[in-house]
């Protein structure tokens, strides 16, 4: 889902970068030593799913799994995905340099924002609850994900109201998949390491 350099106004694009840069400093405050392999496993998940893409005018559909990386990082996600989309950037031209910080707030906020939904939700009753959960977390990061995609395309100008709506009805089917691949992830991760979906503070207590 990322958007292409030149395809946003100016204070669409400074307000993506300082959106960011905020974001990435409270991860990295957020973000504790015995986190830090996490955070490079999902943020190279993040990279490598998103890899294989299909354009769709200024943006592009593809597989994320941000909401898997919110969940387990918190606010932390936010340098470990802006860390995939900088290694993106810069090896394959993906979005571009220009827009890496209204990429990185289009994809990490939402991120941040199903973590504090549904992490909670991940460790009451049992790994079926917290699979169902988790996968409804995977679908709402990507709604919300392309929900930030067509606003920050529209207040860049009219003329983008159509693709807009293109990206968003493109990323149904995303949606469906990602809710099913972080739900089994949950699944998983619930059954054999559980204290992956504690809080920081808690974490570091």
């Amino acid at each position: 889902m990322h958007i292409v350099d030149g395809a946003l106004s100016n204070p669409v694009v400074i307000g993506g970068a300082v959106a960011a840069a905020g974001g990435i400093a409270l991860g990295l405050r957020a973000l504790p030593l015995e986190r830090i392999p996490a955070a490079g496993v999902l943020s190279a998940a993040f990279f490598v799913a998103s890899l294989i893409h299909v354009p769709i005018g200024p943006s592009s559909v593809h597989l994320m799994l941000n909401g898997l990386a919110g969940l387990i990082l918190g606010w932390a996600a936010f340098p470990a995905l802006f860390v995939g989309l900088l290694l993106q950037a810069i090896f394959f031209g993906f979005g571009g340099l220009t827009v890496l910080g209204v990429n990185a707030v289009n994809i990490a906020l939402p991120a941040v924002l199903v973590g504090m939904l549904f992490r909670p939700l991940l460790m009451r009753g049992s790994p079926i609850m917290a699979a169902v959960w988790g996968g409804l977390g995977g679908a709402l990061a990507i709604a919300l994900t392309t929900l930030m995609v067509a606003v920050s395309l529209m207040l860049s100008g009219d003329e983008f109201l159509a693709a807009a709506h293109l990206v968003f009805v493109a990323h149904l089917p995303i949606m469906v998949l990602e809710g099913l691949l972080t739900g089994f992830a949950v699944l998983l991760a619930h059954k054999v390491k559980p204290d992956l979906f504690h809080s920081m503070k808690e974490i570091a207590s």
